[in-house]
């Protein structure tokens, strides 16, 4: 999987076409200019290369907060990307709201410093999990219940059969998640200069 992250000037992003195209050149290795992007029914973005029984379909995510854009490219199944800028936050409050019971007993456990990061960080995974399920955050999807959060890994997610979700580097501004569907799978990130 490749996930692509780009800045853009102020709190415009990125435009996401252009990371597509990157992030699928990168995992197909073929020229940007092989590629189209398409969408699936619902929205969720496609890049195909080729045409007829030689096309190649990869699927995709996009996610965009605050001037930067995040794609996720995967050629072995539906991906799902999130992310969101790092802020304060009433993360309990909010939680008690929307999280599965467990989740918001583990977030009351956790140090009040970083309580905000790890909302986040389970807002972000039960996001991606909704992308690459294909079906957002409707029925339910707030209260999916979601792995404890574990920088730099993909973890099977509790009661989805085939679904792994993991964060990508939580330390900096910003809270990335990603999903799988199918199976661990090995992550690429790269950030456009």
């Amino acid at each position: 999987m490749y996930v692509w992250t780009g800045r853009g000037i102020g709190t415009r992003p990125v435009p996401a076409g252009r990371l597509l195209r990157q992030a699928a050149a990168g995992l197909l290795g073929c020229p940007e200019a092989d590629l189209v992007i398409s969408h699936r029914p619902g929205g969720a973005p496609l890049v195909e290369r080729g045409t007829g029984l030689g096309r190649v379909t990869v699927p995709a995510s996009v996610s965009r907060h605050g001037g930067v854009t995040v794609v996720a490219v995967r050629a072995d199944g539906p991906v799902g990307v999130d992310v969101e800028r790092h802020r304060c936050l009433p993360a309990l409050g909010l939680a008690r709201r929307w999280y599965d019971p467990s989740e918001v007993a583990w977030l009351a456990a956790r140090p009040e410093a970083g309580r905000d990061r790890d909302f986040l960080r389970l807002w972000t995974a039960k996001e991606a999990v909704g992308k690459a399920l294909g079906v957002g955050l409707r029925a339910g999807g707030s209260r999916r219940r979601m792995p404890v959060p574990d920088t730099g890994r993909l973890r099977p997610v509790p009661d989805v059969a085939g679904i792994w979700v993991g964060h990508l580097d939580s330390s900096g501004a910003l809270v990335l998640a990603v999903a799988v569907v199918g199976g661990e799978a090995e992550v690429v990130v790269v950030e456009e200069a």
